[in-house]
């Protein structure tokens, strides 16, 4: 079942003043970049420097009294877990993070400095089977995508978007799970019904892509660096937004992501990680399908990638 713009209204009220209303702001320089008008909806400014802070603190506020006594537990590729974490600790919540070990350093260090307890498995898979293991034991699961409570918290970044925007005829955001681009589209596809919505994944993370070209999710295989979105599958819950609300899902390269988040920082002035990244050169694919005329909003979705982190890509990629 799909959730409503009703979920998304009602998220953003149980929000106040635990989360940012991040700046929706035009981009000259993407403007002048791609060749069409772009707006920017900062979301890298978000508490932990990501959307994944509102999901977080949603599902964290809905907790009974026994659940917040057991404490919670939450897997991440980095973003998702630190917001976690700190949430977490803003409400007296003990919270347990599993990452794995491919996962940024910076991620790792910044959820055990807010209070968390950070396990790390081999990899991705692993470490959602361990958090099936400590949901088994007691812990309340704060899941990154499959949970209508989170879809819908971050359904009010499209809601914003939808409220502060001048006129948009296509609108970028990056997929993990999918749980962004389905409150996103959720949201925007209800207040501004002509504008189409797209997803961005990076080669080596395609759970979104592969789950529409087989009719449901299936594992994926994971070998992208943008840890952020690498998800081993989508779930039903957004795959179906996706499915209903999404108009497709574009497939960059790695390097192409971590030009584009050179490009972001000479063009935007925004510090963007891989996953934001991405939608750059997404963007020009998209132009080159809809024509002239387009009107575009990305959704720079975090930035917690760190300098080191970009350069040792760009040399591994060969990006220059």
């Amino acid at each position: 079942m799909l959730i409503t713009v009703a979920d998304v209204e009602a998220a953003a009220e149980r929000l106040t003043g635990h989360v940012v209303r991040t700046p929706v702001l035009p981009s000259p320089g993407l403007t002048a970049l791609l060749g069409a008008d772009v707006t920017v909806k900062l979301e890298l400014l978000q508490r932990t420097g990501s959307f994944k802070a509102r999901g977080a603190v949603a599902k964290l506020l809905s907790l009974t009294p026994g659940e917040r006594a057991a404490g919670v537990v939450a897997v991440s590729g980095g973003n998702h877990g630190v917001a976690l974490a700190v949430m977490a600790g803003a409400l007296g919540v003990r919270a347990t993070v599993v990452m794995p070990r491919t996962a940024p350093a910076r991620a790792v260090e910044t959820a055990r400095a807010a209070g968390a307890e950070v396990r790390l498995a081999d990899t991705m898979p692993a470490a959602f089977a361990l958090m099936d293991e400590l949901r088994d034991a007691g812990l309340a699961v704060v899941h990154p995508f499959d949970d209508p409570l989170v879809v819908a918290a971050q359904g009010t970044v499209g809601l914003e978007f939808a409220e502060d925007a001048g006129e948009l005829t296509d609108v970028l955001v990056s997929i993990g799970g999918g749980g962004l681009i389905a409150g996103v589209a959720t949201a925007l596809r209800a207040r501004r019904p002509g504008v189409r919505i797209w997803g961005v994944e990076t080669e080596g993370a395609q759970a979104m892509t592969a789950a529409l070209a087989a009719g449901g999710p299936v594992p994926v295989a994971l070998s992208s660096i943008v840890s952020t979105l690498s998800a081993p599958s989508a779930s039903a819950l957004t795959h179906a937004h996706a499915a209903a609300l999404v108009e497709d899902v574009i497939t960059v390269t790695d390097a192409e992501a971590v030009r584009g988040v050179l490009d972001l920082a000479e063009h935007a002035k925004v510090w963007a990680e891989p996953a934001a990244g991405c939608l750059l050169p997404a963007a020009r694919r998209v132009l080159d399908r809809v024509g002239p005329g387009a009107r575009l909003g990305l959704v720079v979705c975090g930035g917690n990638a760190t300098t080191a982190d970009v350069t040792a890509w760009a040399d591994r990629l060969g990006v220059r």
